[in-house]
């Protein structure tokens, strides 16, 4: 049986928080609920062994909880929302002792969400947890302060350190698989026909995007495949629907290019994003068998 996943959430913004409680109680998450910072941080250090994964939006008030949670040694998943009045996450500066030259508030296995999308915060809590054990399985200890994921205090050293952390993690959630827990009601063979219409556009909208992007240096490339395929698991998409895709994608740009009298062989090169793409869903149902422990 699945593990109930436990979040703690500081949102500053009256609709934000609505909107997380409407969907993460559709979805039986257990959620403990703050619009200050300071009952925010108290109870992430009063139930730090029983929370799964942060929600913050950004706020100058944040700030010195995170401090003192770094302080005391806690280290969680984290999902970040911006701030209200602005997208922009960089509201504090890189200079504080806090970021020390870092792009990151927490941690560097933090996620960045989007407030308009918390309808769909299931991926971005399922990003947030999966690639905090990841960064926490790799660390060496020796590699803290080398990394600059702490402020330096050594007495984080004494708490648990990022690997012990991501086993503790592990175990409270059953298996290494179940922060992949999935709707069935969100699945594709499950949706109404406009439901279903409205999916296929997104993914055909986000895909094009990153066929377009593929060979260049767009540093949010990696971030728009992770998006894709964390909608199309956690509706059910097959890998054949993607290949399916990228197919009806080739054939509009082999038009266009005869059309404009060019030769079609560019679009070979296109493979490679499939692959990717393809590979990273495969990843992605392959983590979500249960196995024992």
């Amino acid at each position: 049986m699945l593990t109930q996943l436990s979040l703690c959430s500081f949102v500053s913004s009256p609709e934000l928080s609505q909107k997380l409680k409407a969907v993460l109680g559709e979805n039986e998450y257990h959620l403990y609920s703050f619009d200050s910072a300071i009952e925010f941080g108290r109870c992430v250090v009063e139930k730090q062994q029983e929370i799964d994964c942060l929600l913050c939006q950004v706020d100058r008030t944040l700030l010195p909880v995170i401090n003192r949670l770094h302080e005391q040694g806690i280290l969680l998943p984290m999902v970040i929302f911006p701030n209200s009045t602005t997208s922009d996450y960089s509201v504090y500066s890189p200079k504080t002792e806090l970021l020390h030259q870092a792009t990151y508030l927490f941690h560097p296995a933090e996620v960045c969400a989007d407030d308009y999308l918390a309808s769909e915060i299931l991926p971005e809590i399922t990003k947030a947890i999966a690639q905090f054990v990841d960064f926490a399985s790799h660390l060496h200890p020796s590699e803290i302060s080398a990394k600059h994921i702490f402020s330096g205090d050594s007495k984080i050293k004494n708490f648990l350190m990022p690997h012990e952390l991501s086993e503790k993690l592990k175990a409270r959630l059953g298996y290494l698989g179940v922060y992949y827990k999935r709707n069935s009601q969100q699945f594709w063979r499950n949706l109404s026909d406009q439901e279903r219409q409205k999916l296929l556009s997104q993914l055909q909208q986000e895909y094009r995007h990153i066929v377009l992007q593929y060979f260049t240096e767009d540093e949010k490339l990696n971030q728009d495949i992770d998006n894709l395929v964390n909608r199309a698991f956690f509706a059910d998409i097959s890998v054949p629907q993607i290949v399916e895709i990228h197919m009806d994608l080739m054939d509009e740009f082999s038009n266009q290019l005869k059309l404009e009298g060019r030769s079609e062989e560019v679009l070979l090169d296109y493979r490679l994003t499939l692959i990717d793409v393809i590979a990273h869903l495969c990843e992605m149902y392959r983590r979500s068998i249960p196995r024992e422990m």
